[in-house]
C-alpha cells in the first residue's frame, strides 16, 4: 500500500455492532487502530454518501460503506522555524507571549508549518515539552488563528502537567476583549449555556440544551458605539469560567451580540448604515487581554495584560466618532 491512498470498506454481518475504529483497523491491517482513530477524528472518514464521520466509537451496521482517505505522511515532529515572538516573560519552566492574529498555534491539516510551535521549537530548542504530543509540544491551551493575545507555554513536562491541572480545574483567570455587533440587553451578566458540536455542521460549536459540556462566561459592557437607543457595536469584556472550544464567540452570539468579523458565528449585514470599518474588518475582533495563574514551580502568582493589537485599536478608534 502506498503512504497515501483511498480505501472503500463495506461491512457485512460479522462486523455489525463493532466500534468503527476497531472494525476499520481489522479490515485495513496496514493501519493501526490508533491511526484509524486519528483519521476519523481528523475528518478523513466518510460514508459513501459523503457524510463525514467523527466518532471512532460509532457502531457499525451491516451494509455500511465507508471511504477512508489516508493522507501523505507528515514529518513526525514539527521543524524549527525562526520567527520573532513578543515574549512577555520567560524562565526555565515556561514562557508567556502575546500571540498576533493570523498565527496558527500548532501544525494541523492546511497549516503544516510556520506555526507558533515551529517558532517555539526554534526559540527553545530541545527543552520544549512534548507531553502535549509531538505535533503540539509545550502547548497547554490555544487561541484561534485570528484571535490575538496572551498565551502561556510549558518548557518541560513537569510544568506542562502543572499548568494542565490549572486549566482543567479552571484555577486561573482568563479575560478577553471583544467588539460585538449591537449591545447586550444587560450591561453585565453571566452566560451559563452548555456548548457542543453543531448537529449538522460539525465544524461549528453551538449552545446545546440536551447535550454538550457546561460552559460559563461572565461579561460586561466596556463601551458602546452608535445612537443612544440603537448601538451599532460594543466593546465588551468576557471572563471565562470554563474553557470550551470557541466559548466566547459562541456565548456572545447566543445573547445576540456576535463578534465583529467572525466568519463562523457572525451575522449577515442588512443595514447599509453600518460603518464601513465594521463591515470590512477581516477577522474576529477578539483579544485575550489578561492571563493570571500561579506558577507551577515557584507558586508565585503571575499576572499578564496586553493592549489590543493595532488593527483592533484602529477599528475602535474609527467608531469613537459614530453618533
Amino acid at each position: 500500500m502506498s503512504d497515501a491512498a483511498r480505501h472503500i470498506v463495506t461491512f457485512d454481518d460479522s462486523a455489525s455492532g463493532e466500534r468503527l475504529d476497531r472494525a476499520l483497523a481489522t479490515a485495513l491491517p496496514t493501519l493501526t487502530r490508533s491511526r484509524v482513530k486519528a483519521l476519523i477524528e481528523g475528518r478523513r472518514v466518510t460514508l459513501a454518501d459523503g457524510r463525514t464521520i467523527e466518532e471512532p466509537s460509532r457502531k457499525v451496521k451491516t451494509g455500511d460503506c465507508f471511504v477512508v482517505d489516508v493522507p501523505e505522511p507528515e514529518p513526525a515532529v514539527p521543524l524549527p522555524q525562526a520567527r520573532a515572538l513578543d515574549i512577555l516573560y520567560e524562565d526555565s519552566d515556561l514562557l508567556v507571549l502575546d500571540k498576533p492574529a493570523g498565527l496558527v498555534v500548532h501544525p494541523a491539516p492546511g497549516n503544516p508549518d510556520h506555526t507558533l510551535v515551529n517558532a517555539l521549537l526554534a526559540h527553545c530548542g530541545d527543552s520544549l515539552s512534548g507531553i502535549g504530543g509531538v505535533r503540539r509540544p509545550g502547548i497547554v491551551h490555544r487561541l484561534d488563528k485570528n484571535t490575538s493575545g496572551v498565551m502561556v507555554v510549558a518548557k518541560n513536562d513537569r510544568t506542562h502537567q502543572g499548568l494542565s491541572r490549572l486549566f482543567a480545574a479552571h484555577d486561573l483567570t482568563r479575560i478577553y476583549q471583544a467588539l460585538v455587533w449591537g449591545e447586550p440587553k444587560q450591561p453585565s451578566g453571566t452566560i451559563e449555556a452548555a456548548i457542543g458540536r453543531h448537529p449538522v455542521d460539525r465544524k461549528r460549536m453551538t449552545v446545546r440544551k440536551t447535550s454538550g459540556r457546561p460552559a460559563v462566561t461572565e461579561y460586561w459592557l466596556e463601551k458602546r458605539f452608535g445612537p443612544p437607543l440603537h448601538a451599532q457595536a460594543s466593546l465588551v469584556g468576557a471572563k471565562l469560567g470554563t474553557g470550551r472550544t470557541h466559548q466566547v464567540r459562541v456565548h456572545l452570539a447566543h445573547i445576540g451580540c456576535p463578534v465583529v468579523g467572525d466568519p463562523v458565528y457572525g451575522r449577515k449585514l442588512r443595514n447599509n448604515a453600518v460603518p464601513e470599518a465594521l463591515k470590512a474588518f477581516p477577522r474576529q475582533a477578539l483579544h485575550a487581554a489578561r492571563l493570571e495563574f500561579r506558577h507551577p514551580g515557584t507558586h508565585k502568582v503571575m499576572r499578564f495584560a496586553t493592549e489590543l493589537p493595532q488593527d483592533f485599536q484602529m477599528l475602535v478608534a474609527s467608531l469613537n466618532g459614530v453618533k
